[in-house]
């Protein structure tokens, strides 16, 4: 094995989507020493938790680095070309024997992580001709996508909050202190947060939980879950009302002003207060210093995307900062220029309709992809074009996904799963042929993805810190060597790709001049960037997309539901990020996390002490957890944290295992969907929480 020369090393944490920059000290082939870079212009020393979780990702004793094979319930080591030929022949012959649309892939969160990952993949699927494709964005982001589409003309121009320089943030089902941003890549956020609040603004969260972030909140009002839409349909309410509505620098290019007057005109404060939980009062006020304040943006995250009203809560809080004046300016509601730009060379005008539907549901798709909450009846239903193999790429969605437990059963079935994965985990326990890329400090890297998010316009390339084993491949490597069994032409590499991206990007750089800057290169502040940049066919923006518009009927028969007695969402918390960092034992020190929070009031009603084992039921499954009672909630709402549920039988992750907790997504329900966008609503699902008698 090589070792990593001793010496001071400079590259960002890749884990999550703050991108942090790091310095690293390696001395006798190991790290000695991992810590915020103050030099980066990003974060500026800003390092959470998880990226000390890059040292045990490197020396996990789990983590696999030969292709290996199932044999029954035990697994073998074998060739790299064995498994190549063994994977390629498998899936061709599905591919011939029943059509290439019996084939399906799943692609988890890591893979935009990885820029050879996500430059790598798409052309293994393209050869392998895959069109049932499933991703982890549609239990997480996918609304931010379906409203960028409809008012900006493509699915990756997403307005960031120029958080650095607003007066007001204003957020909604966010809790950017545990997340340190999410669609919004803002290292050290608890420092930003402060810099907001000492040059006199002020930050508002609304959210069921008393969070960490709420903890540092000017204002915090716990709201009932998926009620956001009507928060925000009552501020534009007052908005209008009051004469405070202006498009301002935007305004020529808008259309559909007065149909969105029209639409919000039924959502007085006073209408909606007692279903969402808020005084009219605090609605009103808010609204009003949100209009009044220069600048203020608006903001929503999982809390407010992963519910059923997702697609119109993302829509509402770009209508909110249109209309208001915020979008595309200082301070508020911006839109990123990176040096690797995703939309360069992109079309105005590109039809983003559903094209095709599920088979057994008929859910439409998005951008490509069906929702991942149709995969498992997909594979299970039988008939005509039935999923029969399935690719699984940095994903674990019978954790990730609804009802992981019927995905789990389904994936028993599959005539053939190829995983390719650093980890034997809950889902690719099921797979055939398992190729484990090099991952973390191994790999060469470049944010493509998070550079569109980022509240900087900053660049920096990250050479590995540690080489490869003779035994190891890259994921790039993989997918290569995949393309080229099922007949492909050879493709660009990631890095070229990148090369030639960043030549043609707006900042005419390249790799060699990164890395001349081993801190990263520091581009500037956000800049307001329309016209120029919007890619809608008629080079304007339509407020009122007539799909949203007549998603709000929808809206109106759940105001007239019945108030379910208790709900559960999910949490997010520092140390943890999904399912992929529990196997590092850095973040899973300390007291166990997987805990059902419920309010004092709900405890007492149920007869649940703190400590107790509780049964949680949905309409679709049961889990087992401990009972933690905590004022923080909301009454009628408990809380879970996503990613647990290590307790199946073949997963190789002993330190996740010795804390399986239960997955969340045991709870959650296929059928409870989003219909506008096809995200699932792994928020608010309806339970039933009892306590177990002691044994």
């Amino acid at each position: 094995m090589t070792h990593a020369a001793d010496a001071l090393y400079y590259r960002a944490c890749n884990l999550c989507e703050a991108i942090c920059g790091l310095q690293i000290r390696v001395e006798d082939g190991r790290v000695v020493d991992l810590r915020g870079d103050p030099e980066d212009p990003l974060s500026r020393g800003a390092m959470c938790p998880k990226g000390s979780a890059l040292i045990d990702l490197q020396d996990d004793p789990d983590r696999l680095k030969s292709a290996m094979r199932r044999v029954g319930s035990h697994w073998e080591a074998i060739p790299w070309e064995e498994a190549f030929d063994i994977a390629a022949e498998r899936l061709g012959a599905i591919a011939e024997a029943f059509g290439p649309d019996t084939i399906a892939s799943y692609q988890g969160n890591p893979s935009v992580h990885n820029s050879g990952t996500l430059l790598g993949a798409g052309g293994f699927l393209r050869a392998l001709r895959v069109r049932n494709r499933f991703s982890a964005t549609s239990v997480d982001q996918l609304p931010h996508h379906v409203m960028a589409a409809a008012l900006f003309g493509h699915p990756m121009l997403l307005p960031i909050p120029d958080i650095d320089r607003t007066m007001l943030f204003l957020a909604f089902g966010a809790n950017p202190l545990a997340s340190q941003g999410s669609i919004i890549t803002a290292p050290g956020m608890r420092e930003r947060l402060r810099s907001l609040r000492a040059r006199g603004g002020r930050f508002v969260l609304f959210d069921p939980r008393r969070t960490e972030s709420a903890e540092v909140a000017d204002e915090g009002y716990r709201i009932r879950p998926g009620s956001d839409a009507l928060v925000m349909l009552a501020m534009l309410h007052v908005i209008f009302a009051r004469g405070l509505a202006s498009g301002a620098r935007l305004g020529a290019l808008l259309d559909g002003l007065e149909r969105v007057r029209a639409a919000v005109a039924a959502y007085p404060p006073q209408r909606i207060a007692d279903r969402a939980g808020i005084d009219a009062g605090d609605i009103e006020r808010l609204a009003i210093a949100f209009a009044t304040t220069k600048p203020a943006v608006a903001y929503g995250r999982m809390g407010a995307s992963t519910q059923e009203f997702g697609g119109l809560c993302q829509w509402l809080l770009a209508v909110l900062n249109i209309v208001t004046g915020n979008l595309d300016e200082i301070g508020g509601a911006m839109f990123p220029l990176p040096a690797f730009d995703l939309l360069l060379g992109a079309k105005r005008g590109v039809d983003f309709s559903p094209q095709r539907r599920t088979r057994v549901r008929g859910l439409p798709e998005f951008n490509g992809e069906f929702p991942v909450a149709a995969l498992a009846e997909e594979i299970a239903a039988p008939g005509e074009g039935q999923i029969r193999a399935l690719v699984t790429i940095a994903g674990n969605p019978v954790l990730s996904t609804p009802n992981g437990a019927a995905l789990d059963r389904a994936l028993e079935g599959l005539d053939f799963l190829l995983a390719i994965d650093p980890y034997i985990n809950e889902t690719t326990r099921h797979a055939d042929i398992v190729l484990p890329p090099a991952i973390g400090l191994e790999t060469e890297h470049y944010d493509a993805i998070f550079h569109h998010f980022a509240v900087r316009n900053t660049a920096r390339w990250n050479d590995p810190v540690f080489p490869i084993d003779a035994e190891q491949r890259f994921d790039w490597q993989i997918f290569e060597e995949l393309s080229r069994r099922l007949g492909a032409a050879p493709s660009a590499s990631p890095r070229e790709r990148i090369e030639r991206a960043l030549g043609a990007g707006p900042w005419k750089t390249s790799i060699d001049a990164l890395r001349e800057s081993p801190h990263g290169r520091d581009f500037g502040a956000l800049t307001p960037s329309f016209p120029q940049r919007l890619l809608t066919a008629d080079g304007r923006i339509d407020i009122a997309p007539s799909a949203m518009l007549a998603d709000l009927a929808r809206l109106e028969s759940a105001i007239a539901a019945p108030i379910p007695d208790l709900v559960l969402i999910g949490r997010r918390e520092l140390r943890n990020n999904n399912s992929w960092m529990h196997n590092a034992p850095r973040l899973m020190r300390g007291p166990e996390r997987c805990t059902l929070l419920l309010n004092p009031r709900d405890a007492e009603r149920f007869g649940i002490a703190d400590g107790a084992a509780v049964e949680v039921r949905s309409a679709v499954g049961r889990i087992e957890s401990v009972a933690r009672i905590d004022d923080a909630m909301m009454p009628g709402v408990a809380s879970l944290p996503h990613g647990f549920g290590h307790h199946r039988t073949g997963v190789r992750l002993r330190v996740a295992s010795a804390h399986p907790g239960a997955s969340i997504n045991d709870l959650t329900d296929p059928s409870r969907l989003d219909a506008l966008t096809g995200n699932a609503a792994l928020n608010g699902t309806p339970i039933e929480v009892r306590a177990l008698e002691v044994r």
